[in-house]
Order: structure tokens, then C-alpha cells, then sequence
């Protein structure tokens, strides 16, 4: 009897520091869990550059991240220091994820987790473009596709899917839904709960497999 993956879609910005923690988190499940799979979608929460922002009102604002730094199965947080930043928006990492994922699946995955961690971890401005360059580099992506970046068709699929998660519903990140539905789950959930959800998932699938079998 073959029972379909487990397929999670979450919206995330990788301006968000509880969205840092749930991509740790559905990491580890899609480790521990080999028929759970994760799809990541972008969402803007500061879609276009504004006036910029005071550096020092920057580095008091990330005292906010060591919240997020103390919990279970969290990322690792580092209040801002050195020069860089703020951040101008959210769309350049999004463009650059995007074109990461044309490379492969891995690549995407890489690149990713690469992002989250030079911005929280690291203090590195992941809007700048040389940044950006030197992130993709890092992950051992080919030098000659990050050009790829400034594709259109990246901006219109980044563009499409905030737009879908506005549909669905979403007023922040990180989001969550299982890939055949359309109920959110907004907010940064404990692994537990995203265990369980994926279970108890396994569990309908299977008596509904069965009952299928049966008839």
C-alpha cells in the first residue's frame, strides 16, 4: 500500500528571525521523517526599499532576535554588530534563492540555509548585490548562473507567490500548509507540533489508503 509524501508549503522572508527558526525545524522533520517534504515559497514583508533606515535604531532593534535565539530548535542569533546594513528590502535574497533552485533542489536548499545564517549568524547584509555574490559563491554554486538572478520571470514567480499567500489567507511568516490544502498555520510552531501535524497526517493517509484498497 504506497502512501503520498508528506508535502509542506511555507511561506517565509529571509528577513524574518522566527522564520529562521521554523526552516531549522522543517529541516530536521524532513531528516527524521523520509516521506515529509518541504517546498519553500517566497513572501515580502518589506516588498520595496524605503528611506533608510538608522543604523543604531538597526542594531537595538536584532536585541529582538535573541527571543528567538532561546528557544528549542532554534537558529543561531547574533545581535548586529560591525557596518553593514540595514538591510534595504526583502526581494534580493528571494531573487537569488529563485535562481539558486533553477540550479537544482540542493542547490536551492544550500543556498538557503546560507542566506539565513549570514544575515541572523553572521551579520551580513543579505540584500546588498556583492553579498549576495559572495553568499552564492560560498555555497559552491556555479559562478556563471548567479547572473540568473535578475531574471524577470524570478521577480514575477517571487511576485506570484506573496501574492498567493495573501490569497490564502496570510497576514505574516512563517506560514504553513500542507500542499493540498489551503488552511494556514501562521507563527513559528515547536518541532513537537510540526511532528505531530505530520503524523497524524501519515495516519489519515494510510486508513484512507486502506479503506481504498478495500472497496
Amino acid at each position: 500500500m504506497d502512501v503520498p509524501a508528506i508535502r509542506f508549503v511555507a511561506y517565509s522572508d529571509y528577513l524574518c528571525p522566527w522564520c529562521y527558526n521554523v526552516s531549522v525545524r522543517l529541516q530536521r522533520l524532513e531528516r527524521e521523517c523520509e516521506d515529509v517534504e518541504v517546498a519553500w515559497r517566497s513572501y515580502l514583508l518589506r516588498p520595496q526599499p524605503g528611506r533608510r533606515r538608522d543604523l543604531e535604531r538597526f542594531r537595538a532593534y536584532t536585541q529582538s532576535w535573541l527571543r528567538p535565539g532561546a528557544e528549542p530548535d532554534a537558529g543561531e542569533f547574533r545581535v548586529w554588530q560591525g557596518d553593514a546594513g540595514p538591510p534595504s528590502h526583502s526581494l534580493p535574497p528571494h531573487l537569488v534563492a529563485k535562481a539558486a533552485a533553477r540550479v537544482s533542489d540542493e542547490a536551492f536548499r544550500r543556498l538557503h540555509e546560507r542566506l539565513l545564517h549570514a544575515y541572523f549568524a553572521e551579520n551580513r547584509d543579505v540584500t546588498e548585490r556583492a553579498t549576495l555574490e559572495e553568499l552564492w559563491r560560498e555555497a559552491e554554486l556555479p559562478p556563471e548562473r548567479f547572473a540568473e538572478s535578475e531574471d524577470p520571470a524570478l521577480l514575477d514567480a517571487v511576485l506570484s507567490e506573496h501574492r498567493e499567500a495573501l490569497d490564502l489567507g496570510a497576514t505574516g511568516v512563517p506560514s504553513v500548509r500542507l500542499a493540498d490544502a489551503d488552511t494556514l498555520i501562521t507563527g513559528a510552531l515547536p518541532y513537537a507540533s510540526y511532528l505531530r501535524w505530520a503524523l497524524r497526517t501519515r495516519e489519515r493517509r494510510a486508513e484512507a489508503a486502506s479503506d481504498a484498497s478495500r472497496s
